[in-house]
């Protein structure tokens, strides 16, 4: 293929190539040429011209395929373009002469073809250069034209578009020969022609204004006439002709010549409506025709010419645009209605008529308003259509106000206007649907009355409007959950009041059942008292039903309409009432057979009427039951279901009797009551009517084939039998497309009823499979075949085998014995029976039965599979897959593919062709891959052959579409055939006419099951690999050019599988650019521009991949089309400045498919999240626009645009956008609150922002305001306040006003909040308020503390007290005042929690009335409120109860507002009664352990869901429970709780990873062992205070381990301890294990210094074990201690590690620390332990001596400072007798000895500071030892110092800290050796003193040791004076030297000394003191 890339054809390469090869070939050349003629220059092209000219016309001349025809023409018109064009009338000669060659053989057409393909593109490209020979040209066209077959015509119809496009006005001298031609084109008996024709005249109407002035009557006919037997695409383009020139007609200038102006009429838009009513109400007969159908009654108008116009329709609104129809629309909805009106009785004469009118009616509307309207036009129409329904209702109210009753009910009036109120209303209620809660102020506007309107007409005598209207109202209750409660009770009171009027007992009940149907959309719901109200109504119509007889059957349907509504509120309502609607369930139906039969010979036809509708009403109730409480469906409850069953059978049965007998009025109730039992028995499990299943079987039977309907409707019976992908290759009306609203009356054929809400009314509740339209249910008679058929599945799989043999015989049989068009229908009843047995059993896993069943099965599916009928062939094909699939049997299976291969060969009709080919592919799918490669072999070749059967393009579209199922699940078996098929696929791509698109569309699906087979090996370098790849490619390239949208739509998606798999081969530019312009063709006009839904969403669903990897790179694309391609984009979707971003935005707002707009969201969220930074300022320049709807980019430089856009998000009137907007507000609170601001150092950014947020905030706690909005603004309040941002007491006052009153609001708990919604409403809002207070408290406790420590450790002035105090302890007092009802409504909300926490076994003890906030019946829904916010709760209140100490009672206490049963009585305040006064003791008792249970309970067993902030939050509770005495005191006296506490805390630190959560245990586990320090003291102190007189050998042991020093696992506190903290030790240190390092004892590994978390950990679990040992007996310190040292030293030694400047890891800080307080401790001195603890710690400071010595060869790099403090820790905290013993003192001097030779001056430094203080311990034991050995060596060390004269700064210290060991060891030395110490330290210090000269020219650093000396001598002159003479005198040059110092540095030492940094700060070392505190 990279010869084929090349200016000129490499004729060579190409003659050499086999036949499919050379079109590929060729193909590749073309495309290439295509790309390299636009870049190449100018006289390059010139050079080339003539011979490219010559190889592209004997291409011309070779028979080209259609795809190549097209690039052809397209190359030469860019050639002639871009270079000379003197040859081009040449070219143009010739293609005419071919065109005019009398060959009319085959294979001569595609070269006349391709001729005349070549001429239009020439023009198009050329246009006007080609001056004058056009005329010929057309003539020569046209004239081809008379003799042409299909193809040429399509063709020649699209060339002669482009030729108009390319000549403009030009070409007008052939305007009317066109016109003439298209116009017989556009009835052509090809679709694809007439398509073709309707783009022609759409390029003619540009020009020919005769079309749209003087002819625009004979064009709309014409148009009309193109409908009638029209498919979908002819329906498309026709109504887009049509559209386009009626909006022309109205628009148009008119020329201003005299002459020109008489011959055009001017048209009006009442013409033009009037012209398009015509063509609704007649269709395409004229006038006089029309009239004399209307006497004979017969209709006329075929529903595809309605539907087309009806589309015709849409295309003319929206080709006037949204401002147009705003100012017409008044005149524009009442000609809509007239369609429906009593005016045009033609439309509506049936009620099949009437249903699809109106469909189309509706249709018209909701794609006009809903698609063009803004939303201020959108409520005006609103208004419109509210104005048309008070004027309609006025005709009907002066009609029934007639006193007489005959005239009354025959008015025309009232049944004229109730299609028009049906679709009035049905639209009202999709537009408030849509408007959502910005409808408010529509309907608060008094002066429309819209609620009034609609609730007027629910009283009209015409069914349909009554349920329009009901169903009105459950739109408006969607979109405005604040109405539905209001508007619930206003129909239940009209309901109670107007029990005696039918119209209003039916109309009601319907209102009623559709707003219940509107409680699970709005997640508010309603009050659950609502539902006990609705039960009793029902329960009363039921009861009077009887009383009156005009009465009974209108009460009877309402009562079981209001229990099966009632149904869908779920069993939370349901249980409470399932006793009474069991009750009547069982009523309903007499007892036993017997009773029945006295009914029957008791009853009239009245009464049977009534009697139906009350038990088809019960069965229907029972099913809503069954299918919306399941969670109530236990055995108990099923058992008391079933005893009616067996009596609604025996009715079954008896039903043709009593229809024989009452004759024609009980046959739709008797179809009725069918239907409603078989819906129930479906959705029963078969066991409940195990003995009735014979008989339900033969009514099956009898209902299949001796059906009431003659009309075939496989359409609604057979597509959920048929697999997905097969209905593919059916009708494009099966697809889902943009037009099924309408379209789908076309599907089910003429003469069946498309479905609409009155032929079930009780389906008005339920949830509409189609999204919030309008439910559609069909109408009985198909309703009651379908259940039917699908029963019929689940009984004949559970009846015996010999039953199920006889059944099916049955059925051959009937099917046998009928004839003609009654045989179709029974055949397709009964293989939909057959299908859905078998689709049952195989899903199922049953069995099919004996030999013989099989041979039936085989008999009924194989008639089926030769069937006339696509749709049946089609599930013929899926039942012969699933008949194997349960007969699982090899051999089988074998034999049916056989059957189908042997039919293959031999058939020769396009039937069995079609029906065993999809048989075969079916069979691959269910069973992959069958038998072995061989039958695939025979398959796959069977297949090739019917595929290129270019006779029945059907053929091929089947047979390809089965090749692709084959493809999909032979999987790797298929490799060896991937070339052959890959070859095969191009080959027709290239040679399939156009006009087959089906055939396109299943080679596009085999194409695409080819690369998925292929996979990523598509990515390979191979030469066979990328031969594939460039097929593929060339596949890809053939089918985007296709005209076909479903083409296109799979070129795509086989695109996005290959960029899946080889991304680096897809040239991302052209497919960017491919998608973007198929999206913006139809964002102009949604439902115009293509058309297809399928080819948006595979666009989309494209584009959404694409950004997930290279989001710039497509956004870049986007943009460099739209600059590329001016001339081409509309000014409506303007890429170029808002970018493909703003391009989907715009899209979302057109689109209303909800898969669609799903992945618009997805690819605008990743292109969010990829490339926010980048183009932030074009995204909140595109979202501000969006809300307004009306340089360096980082967020903060926004920020006043997100603030703005977050206020005015939150005081929208739409409440989801409130929501939006109060999150955003929320996020940008919780990221920005510490962001300082810079022009004004000490303020934050968000200050400037205060009054924004609190305008944005305030109208959120207004009184309407839903719950859920408040809750939110709950929560962005307390966020506020504790962000920190405001300072000011005063502005915070502002926000925190809105908490206090909420805060008032729901202090009357449960019952004083809005009745409007359900009472977890109420408990949400409650919840919120309360959380949000409780955060506002931690955080003012927080401050408050903060406070105090900074005061504590800053000695500030008064005034920065007065100011910190403003905030912090501010902000408390503000809560303080408030602070006793909060914690009152805490307790509660918290008891709640932990009433609803109980398991359910406990369920009988909760309280009856609920908690304090919820109530029992809502619990459910209430629990998920609690576990939103129970954790802040429970943290404020354990810091309320801490502040409190648990000491004193609140004052407040006594009184409380929460006078409820359950209240926090029982837990914090006096009894009113007396009766049973807590003591405070009791109080404090029952508030610790609800926090304590509430605790434990939640961190036990943590949820997968649970947040952090809950468990931190828990945590921080604990920990504050535990800061205060008594709460310790019970935790210390209880030592199962500690340990229970200890084993969760375990728990917690296991599963979960988070630091902080771990620190945080770790806190609670200290404080826990604090307590139980605590508890030990106390009792040892009363122990010794009691028995203060007695020895004290007698006195008990108290801690753990007693007498005895054992520690019991599992009952043990210090046991639980350690364990937890060597769980997080060996966490971070895994070496501190020798398990885990596999070692026996220390392995040598270098230490590690651990991250900031770990260090803290670690750290935390050593204080921990070093508090240890307090809480145990001297027996158990024992026990323990091994353990505590050898994790301690073990630390030490693993984390030892060098740092610069001799500093210390906090790990090895925190041991040292930990060494110290376990080495310090009482036990070690305590009697009956001081043996055991020395011999520990002798062996332990061993370890520690050890740590030098190298272990296994190796050296380890320990820090010898970290070691040498360890070892100065041991010498200073043990007694003495631990470190005299002369092994262990030797080996420690020796340490420090080789510590002082060590060269690393810290060391040094670090080493003297230490001995400092060992020379300085009290016991000479100890000290002397180190003195004696260690004084010389330091004496010498600093001489050698003195010697060779410090040079930096670290010497210069090291010096220093020498210095200061020998004062200390002059201070401590005996009398008689001091003055030898002094003699040593004086001529040292002298000899760093400096002359007056040498001062003057000294580094600093002599200079400083001058200083230094000089002050230590003035200090030891004075106090060792005789020695300090006797040097003098002895050494005079010493003497001198200090007095030439003296002097010379008087003044400098005046001057310096003080400023000296030595002498205030001597080295470093303080931070050294602070971080060796430990000593």
């Amino acid at each position: 293929m990279e010869l084929a890339h090349s200016l000129l054809l490499n004729e060579e390469a190409c003659s050499q190539l086999g036949e499919v090869q050379k079109a590929e070939f060729i193909f590749e050349w073309l495309r290439y040429l295509e790309k390299l003629l636009l870049a190449t220059s100018r006289n390059d092209v010139r050079e080339k011209q003539k011979t490219l000219v010559e190889q592209l016309l004997s291409l011309l001349n070779s028979s080209p395929g259609p795809p190549t025809r097209k690039l052809l023409a397209k190359n030469l018109a860019i050639l002639y373009s871009i270079g000379d064009t003197f040859s081009v009338y040449e070219t143009i000669d010739k293609c005419n002469d071919l065109i005019r060659s009398k060959d009319d053989s085959p294979s001569y057409l595609p070269t006349k073809l391709a001729a005349v393909v070549c001429l239009g593109s020439l023009y198009k490209k050329l246009g006007r250069i080609l001056g004058n020979t056009f005329t010929d040209t057309v003539g020569n066209i046209l004239k081809a034209m008379k003799s042409a077959e299909s193809q040429g015509r399509y063709e020649i119809m699209l060339s002669l578009q482009n030729i108009l496009n390319g000549l403009g006005a030009a070409a007008t001298p052939c305007h009317r020969d066109v016109y003439k031609a298209a116009r017989a084109c556009l009835t052509d008996r090809s679709m694809a022609v007439r398509c073709a024709a309707a783009k022609c005249l759409l390029e003619l109407q540009n020009e020919a204004i005769f079309m749209w002035s003087t002819d625009l009557d004979s064009v709309a006919t014409l148009c009309f006439k193109s409908f009638e037997g029209s498919n979908y695409d002819v329906r498309i383009s026709v109504s887009k002709l049509l559209g386009t020139i009626l909006a022309k007609a109205i628009i148009s200038k008119h020329p201003e010549t005299a002459a020109l102006r008489q011959s055009i009429r001017r048209v009006s838009l009442e013409e033009v409506l009037e012209l398009l009513g015509t063509g609704f109400l007649r269709g395409s007969s004229g006038f006089l025709r029309a009239s004399g159908d209307m006497l004979k009654g017969t209709s006329s108008v075929s529903r595809d010419v309605r539907v087309g116009v009806t589309q015709a329709y849409v295309v003319f609104v929206s080709t006037l645009g949204g401002a147009w129809l705003e100012k017409n629309f008044p005149v524009f909805l009442s000609h809509l209605l007239s369609l429906v009106s009593q005016s045009h009785p033609k439309a509506t004469q049936t009620q099949i008529d009437a249903v699809c009118c109106r469909r189309c009616v509706s249709f018209i509307l909701r794609a006009t308003i809903g698609g063009l309207l803004g939303e201020k036009a959108q409520i005006a129409a609103a208004k419109d259509i509210c104005q048309t329904i008070w004027k309609l209702k006025k005709v009907v109210d002066a009609v029934l106000s007639d006193g007489n009753l005959e005239t009354r009910v025959g008015s025309t009036d009232v049944a004229a206007s109730q299609h028009m109120l049906v679709c009035a209303l049905q639209e009202l209620g999709n537009l408030i649907h849509s408007l959502g809660t910005t409808a408010a102020p529509l309907l608060q506007d008094s002066s429309t009355g819209l609620l009034d309107s609609v609730i007027s007409v629910i009283l009209h005598p015409s069914i349909s409007v009554r349920l329009a209207a009901a169903w009105c109202l459950h739109c408006i209750a969607v979109a405005l959950p604040s109405y539905l409660t209001p508007l619930l009770d206003r129909c239940v009171e009209r309901l109670t009041v107007l029990k005696s009027s039918p119209e209003a007992v039916t109309g009601f009940s319907f209102a009623v059942a559709a707003l219940l149907g509107a409680v699970k959309h709005c997640p508010l719901g309603i009050p659950h008292g609502k539902g006990k109200i609705i039960m009793t109504l029902a329960e009363d119509l039921l009861c009077s039903a009887a009383q009156n007889s005009r009465l009974s059957a209108q009460r009877t349907q309402a009562g079981w309409l209001l229990i099966a509504a009632l149904m869908t509120l779920g069993p939370a309502v349901v249980s409470h009432h399932l006793a009474r609607v069991l009750l009547l369930w069982r009523c309903v139906f007499p007892a036993s057979p017997k009773d029945l039969e006295t009914e029957k010979s008791r009853g009239d036809s009245f009464t049977w009427q009534v009697t139906l509708e009350g038990r088809a009403g019960a069965l229907r109730a029972i099913k809503s039951f069954v299918s919306y409480c399941g969670d109530l469906l236990t055995e108990e409850v099923i058992q008391c279901l079933l005893p009616p069953l067996p009596c609604a059978v025996d009715l079954l049965t008896q039903l043709s009797s009593i229809l024989k007998t009452y004759g024609n009025p009980l046959k739709t109730p008797s179809v009725v009551y069918r239907q409603r039992l078989y819906e129930l028995l479906i959705l029963l499990p078969p066991e409940t009517y195990e003995g009735h299943l014979c008989t339900i079987l033969k009514e099956l039977a009898a209902d299949l084939t001796t059906p009431d309907i003659q009309v075939a409707a496989s359409t609604f019976l057979l597509p959920p039998l048929c697999h997905q992908d097969d209905l593919l290759i059916l009708s494009p009306l099966l697809q889902e497309t943009d037009h099924k609203f309408i379209e789908e009356q076309l599907l089910l054929g003429n003469g069946v009823a498309c479905g609409s809400l009155e032929y079930d009314p009780y389906s008005i509740y339920e949830k509409d499979v189609q999204g919030d339209s309008v439910p559609k249910p069909l109408p009985p008679t198909l309703s009651v075949i379908s259940s039917a058929a699908k029963l019929f599945g689940v009984v004949c799989a559970h009846v015996g085998e010999a039953q199920r043999l006889l059944i099916l015989e049955q059925l051959l049989n009937s099917m046998k014995h009928t004839k003609g068009a009654r045989q179709q229908v029974v055949q397709l009843h009964v293989v939909s029976s057959i299908s859905n047995f078998l689709k049952y059993v195989a899903g199922s896993k049953g069995s099919l039965g004996p030999e013989e069943m099989r041979r039936l099965a085989l008999t009924l599916v194989m008639g089926a599979l030769e069937s006339p009928n696509p749709l049946l062939r089609c599930a013929a094909a899926e039942a012969w897959a699933r008949l194997a699939q349960v007969v699982d049997d090899g051999a089988f299976t074998a034999g049916l593919a056989q059957v189908s291969f042997d039919k293959l060969k031999s058939a020769r009709d396009v039937v069995t062709r079609t029906g065993h080919s999809l048989a075969l592919g079916s069979l691959n799918r269910y069973l992959g891959g069958i038998g072995s490669s061989q039958h695939l072999n025979s398959y796959i070749g069977i297949l090739y052959t019917l595929s290129q059967d270019s006779t029945s393009p059907d053929v091929q579209t089947w047979a390809l579409h089965s090749l692709s199922l084959i493809i999909d699940s032979a999987g790797p078996l298929y490799y060896v055939h991937v070339e052959p098929t890959l070859s095969l696929i191009v080959m027709l791509l290239l040679n399939v006419p156009p006009t087959h698109a089906e055939v396109h569309q299943s080679l596009g699906r085999c194409l695409n099951a080819l690369i998925t087979t292929l996979g990523p090996e598509l990515q390979g370098n191979g030469t066979s690999v990328s031969a594939l790849r460039t097929s593929c490619l060339l596949g890809c390239a053939v089918m985007q050019d296709n005209p076909d949208c479903l083409v296109q739509a799979q070129a795509i998606s086989c695109l996005q599988q290959l960029h899946m798999f080889a991304p680096r081969h897809v040239n991302l530019s052209s497919l960017v650019s491919c998608l973007c312009e198929i999206l913006l063709d139809n964002s102009v006009l949604v439902n115009l521009c293509s058309p297809y839904l399928l080819l948006r969403r595979a666009v989309l669903a494209c584009l959404r991949q694409l950004v997930q990897r290279e989001a710039s790179e497509v956004s870049e694309h986007a943009v460099m089309l739209a600059k590329d391609s001016r001339e081409k984009l509309t000014p409506d979707a303007n890429i170029r400045e808002v970018g493909l971003e703003g391009a989907l935005l715009a899209l979302l707002d057109k689109e209303t498919d909800q898969r669609l707009c799903h992945d618009i969201k997805e690819t605008l969220n990743h292109m969010l999240t990829s490339m926010a930074v980048e183009k932030l300022s074009l995204w909140l320049k595109l979202c501000k626009e969006v809300l307004a709807a009306s340089a360096d980019d980082f967020l903060v430089l926004h920020l006043a645009d997100l603030i703005r856009m977050a206020f005015m998000a939150a005081t929208d009137h739409s409440d989801q956008l409130r929501l939006s907007g109060l999150e955003t507000l929320l996020v940008v609170i919780r990221r920005f609150a510490t962001i300082p601001e810079p022009e004004f150092p000490g303020h934050v950014i968000l200050e400037q922002y205060q009054a924004n947020v609190g305008a944005a905030l305030r109208p959120a706690f207004a009184s309407e305001t839903p719950p859920d909005v408040t809750a939110k603004a709950c929560q962005v309040c307390s966020a506020w306040i504790a962000s920190g941002v405001v300072s000011d007491l005063n502005d915070l006052r502002r926000v925190h006003q809105l908490l206090v009153s909420s805060l008032t609001k729901i202090q009357a708990g449960k019952e004083a909040l809005s009745h409007l919604y359900n009472e977890s409403a109420s408990t949400m809002e409650i919840l919120a308020v309360l959380k949000a207070w409780a955060e506002v408290y931690i955080i003012a406790v927080q401050r408050h503390k903060n406070h105090k420590q900074t005061l504590k450790t800053t000695s500030c002035s008064e005034e920065s007290i007065r100011n910190g105090s403003n905030s912090s302890d501010g902000l408390l007092d503000l809560v303080y005042t408030d602070l006793g009802t909060l914690s009152r409504l805490w307790l509660a909300a918290l008891q709640d929690f932990a009433l609803l926490t109980l398991p359910s076994e406990f369920a009988s003890q909760l309280p009856v009335d609920g908690g304090a906030f919820y109530t029992a019946e809502t619990s459910e829904n209430a629990k998920l409120h609690y576990y939103n916010s129970w954790a802040l709760i429970l943290h404020a209140t354990a810091l309320w109860l801490t502040s409190t100490g648990f000491v004193v009672a609140d004052p407040d206490e006594g009184t409380s507002n929460l006078s409820r049963p359950v209240t926090p009585t029982s837990m914090c305040q006096d009894s009113s009664s007396g009766a049973s006064v807590k003591s405070p003791e009791d109080v404090y008792t029952d508030r610790f352990h609800l926090i304590l249970g509430i605790s434990v309970e939640f961190l036990c067993s943590l949820r997968s869901d649970a947040t952090m902030e809950s468990i931190t939050a828990c945590l921080h509770a604990l920990q504050a429970l535990l800061d205060v005495p008594w709460p310790r005191s019970k935790i210390g006296s209880d030592q199962d709780l500690g340990i229970e506490l200890l084993n969760v805390l375990h728990r917690v630190i296991l599963t979960r990873e988070s630091p902080s959560i771990q620190l945080a245990s770790l806190e609670v586990v200290r404080q826990i062992i604090c307590a139980a320090q605590e508890h030990v003291k106390e009792k040892r102190r009363s122990a010794e205070v009691d028995d203060g007189a007695a020895e004290k050998e007698t006195l008990p042991e108290f801690g753990e381990g007693k007498d005895t020093g054992g520690l019991v696992p599992g009952k043990s506190l210090v046991f639980a301890t350690l364990e937890l903290c060597v769980c997080i030790l060996v966490r971070q240190l895994p070496e501190l294990n020798p398990k885990l390092t596999g070692s026996p004892g220390v392995k040598a590994t270098k230490p590690q210094i651990l991250s900031e978390d770990g260090s803290r950990l670690v750290s935390a679990a050593l204080i921990i074990l070093s508090e240890l040992p307090a809480v145990c007996s001297p027996e158990g310190s024992i026990s323990v201690l091994p353990t505590i040292l050898y994790l301690t030293i073990g630390v030490l030694r693993e984390t030892a590690v060098k740092l610069p400047g001799g500093q210390l890891s906090s790990t090895v800080a925190a041991s040292l620390q930990a060494l110290k307080g376990i080495l310090s401790s009482p036990m070690a001195r305590a009697e009956k332990s001081h043996t055991a603890w020395t011999d520990l710690l002798r062996s332990a400071l061993t370890t520690v001596l050890d740590c030098w010595n190298p272990v296994d060869g190796t050296h380890q790099e320990l820090d010898e400072v970290s070691l040498l403090t360890a070892i100065t820790v041991f010498i200073l905290s043990t007694s003495p007798e631990v470190t005299t013993i002369p092994c262990l003192q030797k080996s420690c001097i020796e340490k420090f000895k080789a510590a002082l030779e060590i060269k690393d001056p810290m060391v040094q430094v670090k080493t003297y500071q230490l001995l400092h203080s060992i020379f300085q311990y009290p016991n000479p034991a100890v000290s002397y030892p180190y003195i004696y050995s260690l004084a010389s060596c330091i004496v010498e060390k600093l001489q050698e110092i003195d010697k060779r004269k410090p040079e930096d700064i670290t010497e210069l210290q090291i010096f220093q800290e020498g210095i200061k060991v020998l004062e200390a060891l002059i201070i401590i030395a005996e009398e008689q050796h001091r003055s030898q110490l002094v003699a040593c330290l004086l001529p040292i210090l002298i000899s760093f003193l400096l002359d007056e000269n040498a001062l003057g020219s000294a580094t600093s650093v002599m200079r400083n040791l001058h200083d230094f000396a000089l002050q230590n001598l003035m200090q030891i002159g004075p106090q060792y004076s005789s020695v300090f003479k006797n040097v003098m005198a002895s050494s005079p040059a010493l003497k001198a030297r200090l007095e030439a110092a003296i002097k010379g540095n008087q003044e400098s030492v005046r001057v310096k000394l003080p400023s000296s940094k030595y002498t205030r700060n001597p080295g470093n070392n303080s931070s050294i003191q602070l971080k060796t505190n430990f000593l």
